[in-house]
C-alpha cells in the first residue's frame, strides 16, 4: 500500500491561503479579545456566539453545548466524505483573570496590533488558538479531497478553573473522542508539548486547643501549626522524580536545591491560607489548599506520602484531604500524530519544535487518559498568560497552517490494495 499524503505544492497553496486570510484572522482574533470571558465566572456566551458567527459566515454549520447555561461550548464537525480516522481540534474559550489592569500598557480587552504582535487578554492562552483553529476548519472544509475521515472542533468553556462545564462535559454527555487530538495550549516557547504535569489540589488542616491569647503555648495554636506546615510544604519544590524522597529531603538538609528544567521537577505552591478569628483568641483552626504539579516520574501517591511523612517527622496533627487532580500524561514521540506534525513542519518549511512537557494542565490531558494520543501547540509565547497577554502574528499563521497541513498528512490514508 501507498499513502496518498499531500504533496509540497498543496503546502505552498495552503502557506498562500493562509497569507490571503491574514486580516480576516486579526478580525476574528479582535472579535472574540473583546469578548470577556475570565474564568471566575467562565459566561462564555459573547465569545461563542461571535465564533459561531464566523463559521455562519463560512457556511459551515456549529452548534453550541451548555450543561451551564452561561457556559457553553462550540462544536463543528466537518467530513470528507470518504472512510478513515477522526482527529479532534481543541482549544477553549475562557480565560484567565488580567490581574492589575494598571499593570497593562494595552487595553485587555481591546486588541492591539504592534511591533508585528497582537495583544489582548487571551490571545497566547488560548484565543488565539481559537481563531487558528476556527480557519484551519474552514480551509480543511475546501480542501477534502486532502483528507479522508473526520474532524471535530471542540472550543470549550470552564478550562481554566479545570471545571466540569467544558470538555469534562463534552467528553461524558456527549461522546467526543478521536483517533488523535491536537490541542491548541502549547507549552510556550514555540515548542511541542507530547505531554504534560499531573495536578493534585490538596487542603491540609490543623486544629488547636481553645484560649485566650495570653495563654498561647509555643508552636501550638493552629496559626502557628499552619506556619510550620507552610514551611514543610514549600520545601517540596524541586523534588524530581529520580531520586528517593528519602535522598531528596536529606540533600536539601546540607546543600541548596539546584532547580532543574522546570518540567523535571514537583512544585507545591500554597494558594489560599486561612487561620483564626480574633487576635484575642488563640486560632482553633487554620488550613492551607496547595496547588502541587507533578513531573513525569512521580505519581499523586508519591506527593500525598511525602506530606505524610513532612507532617510526620515535624509531629504536625493534621488532616490532609485531596480537593482534586490527575497523574501524569504523555503521548509517545513516534506515535501517528507527532509524525504527521513533522512532516508537515517538514513541508510548510518550520523547523520542528522542541519537545516540551506543558507545566499548566490542558484539556489534552483529558483525552489522553482516554488513551486518545494528544499534542499540543499554540501561538502562546511564553509558559502561561500573564499581563500583556500577545501572540506574534507569524506565528499565528504559522499554527494555521501547521493546523491544516498535519490534520491532512493525519488523515492521509493508505490506496486501496490491488
Amino acid at each position: 500500500m501507498t499513502r496518498n499524503t499531500p504533496t509540497s505544492e498543496f503546502a505552498e497553496l495552503v502557506r498562500a491561503e493562509v497569507e490571503t486570510r491574514r486580516e480576516a484572522i486579526v478580525s476574528l482574533a479582535r472579535a472574540v479579545v473583546t469578548a470577556p470571558s475570565v474564568n471566575p465566572p467562565g459566561d462564555t456566551r459573547l465569545v461563542v456566539e461571535r465564533v459561531m458567527s464566523f463559521f455562519s459566515h463560512c457556511g459551515i454549520e456549529a452548534t453550541d453545548y451548555r450543561p451551564v447555561d452561561t457556559m457553553p461550548s462550540v462544536l463543528v464537525n466537518i467530513d470528507s466524505g470518504r472512510p478513515g480516522k477522526h482527529l479532534l481540534f481543541n482549544a477553549h474559550l475562557d480565560t484567565m483573570p488580567p490581574g492589575d489592569v494598571n499593570l497593562w500598557s494595552v487595553p485587555p480587552y481591546e486588541l492591539t496590533r504592534r511591533d508585528g504582535r497582537l495583544y489582548g487578554l487571551g490571545m497566547g492562552n488560548m484565543k488565539g488558538a481559537v481563531v487558528a483553529m476556527a480557519h484551519a476548519i474552514d480551509i480543511l472544509r475546501n480542501n477534502r479531497d486532502q483528507w479522508n475521515g473526520s474532524i471535530t472542533f471542540a472550543a470549550v468553556s470552564d478550562e481554566v478553573v479545570f471545571g466540569p462545564n467544558g470538555a469534562e462535559a463534552l467528553i461524558n454527555d456527549k461522546g467526543i473522542t478521536g483517533d488523535a487530538l491536537i490541542c491548541g495550549e502549547g507549552p510556550g516557547f514555540k515548542r511541542l508539548s507530547n505531554g504534560e504535569k499531573g495536578v493534585l489540589w490538596v487542603r491540609i488542616d490543623v486544629s488547636a486547643e481553645p484560649g485566650h491569647s495570653s495563654a498561647v503555648v509555643r508552636d501550638k495554636s493552629a496559626s502557628a501549626q499552619i506556619a510550620g506546615v507552610i514551611q514543610l510544604i514549600d520545601g517540596l519544590t524541586g523534588w524530581r522524580g529520580d531520586e528517593t524522597f528519602a535522598d531528596f529531603t536529606n540533600r536539601r538538609q546540607v546543600e541548596p536545591i539546584e532547580s532543574p528544567e522546570r518540567e523535571t521537577f514537583l512544585t507545591a505552591n500554597i494558594g489560599t491560607v486561612s487561620s483564626g478569628t480574633f487576635i484575642g483568641q488563640i486560632a482553633t483552626s487554620a488550613a492551607i489548599e496547595i496547588d502541587f504539579r507533578i513531573p513525569p516520574g512521580l505519581s499523586i501517591a508519591h506527593v500525598l506520602d511525602s506530606v505524610s511523612e513532612e507532617l510526620h517527622s515535624a509531629d504536625i496533627a493534621a488532616n490532609v484531604s485531596v480537593i482534586k487532580g490527575w497523574e501524569p500524561n504523555f503521548t509517545d514521540r513516534n506515535t501517528d500524530i507527532v509524525q504527521a506534525w513533522r512532516l508537515a513542519s517538514d513541508k510548510l518549511g518550520i523547523d520542528f519544535p522542541e519537545f516540551a512537557i506543558r507545566l499548566p494542565a490542558s484539556d489534552a490531558s483529558r483525552w489522553r487518559r482516554l488513551g486518545v494520543p494528544a499534542i499540543c501547540y499554540g501561538p502562546q509565547p511564553l509558559y502561561s498568560s500573564g499581563i500583556d497577554d500577545y501572540a506574534e502574528e507569524e506565528e499565528l499563521l504559522n499554527c494555521t497552517a501547521l493546523y491544516v497541513l498535519s490534520a491532512c498528512e493525519f488523515l492521509s490514508a493508505p490506496d486501496s490494495e490491488q
